[in-house]
């Protein structure tokens, strides 16, 4: 039996951004009824148009019908401009792409973010606020987190993009020293109170470009959790799945978000 709906879900919204030079859509999803004077935590995810693909209102709804934790869900839709808009922020990749991810990060954080806080009861503090996305979209959260911890505390990685690097293989590039993301986390301090989650599967890919049986996702990302560990993080602090058969597919997401929607709302 399927359960009551608790939720209100409106799709297709637009919020203008001056940083981006055009609308955005963005998908919103608040319980059924807003309690006054209560406030809510903010899932805010790129990559918002796969909300169908993902079933992201049948994981809603049954994570509150189970848990009674209400939550705003918030899926910002990307376009055409994705692999201009995703990326690392300052810092384009070897070809050029995410020359807007600097943009796009502050569209959220000066546009998207103060929107959802005026026109809706959710929660300020950076505690009660989440970021994911897949693929480039979770770099992209990754990046976005790491570069504002002041708005967001909790980041959700699905089979990121950690390769993004600066230097192509035929310039020599080096697993230490041209992966961009890794470089960030390797020149910055510990930032306070992040905390992170990510996901990837032993099928994501098959690429392994070292030849060491590791394909580059999970060598990728557990080297990147290997630097944040090194700025102070611990295993209180970051959860890392690996799905046995997953794969680089909404499939394999779908399946594991619940348990990533779990975690975010554990703290």
């Amino acid at each position: 039996m399927t359960p009551k709906t608790s939720l209100q879900i409106l799709k297709n919204n637009k919020i203008n951004s001056v940083f981006l030079k055009r609308d955005v859509i963005y998908d919103l999803i608040l319980p059924s009824k807003l309690v006054p004077n209560q406030k809510y935590p903010v899932l805010y995810m790129n990559d918002g148009q796969d909300f169908d693909q993902l079933g992201i209102a049948d994981i809603l709804n049954n994570f509150f019908n189970k848990t009674k934790k209400e939550l705003i869900y918030v899926g910002i839709h990307t376009t055409e401009l994705r692999l201009r808009e995703y990326g690392t922020s300052y810092i384009p990749d070897y070809k050029g792409r995410g020359d807007l991810a600097t943009n796009y990060m502050q569209f959220m954080i000066s546009e998207m973010v103060p929107y959802i806080l005026k026109r809706f009861p959710a929660y300020e503090l950076p505690s009660q606020n989440t970021l994911c996305g897949f693929s480039l979209g979770g770099l992209s959260a990754m990046d976005i987190c790491w570069e504002n911890p002041h708005v967001f505390s909790k980041v959700g990685v699905f089979s990121g993009s950690f390769w993004w690097r600066d230097k192509s293989y035929e310039e020599g590039y080096s697993d230490d020293l041209d992966r961009i993301m890794h470089n960030k986390i390797k020149k910055s301090s510990h930032k306070n109170g992040l905390k992170f989650w990510f996901e990837c599967g032993t099928n994501d890919e098959k690429a392994d470009r070292n030849n060491n049986g590791i394909i580059d996702a999970i060598e990728d990302t557990l080297d990147l959790i290997k630097e944040l560990k090194t700025k102070g993080y611990t295993e209180n602090d970051i959860v890392y799945l690996e799905v046995d058969g997953g794969e680089h597919n909404f499939n394999t997401w779908k399946k594991v978000f619940p348990e990533f929607l779990s975690w975010s709302q554990s703290f």
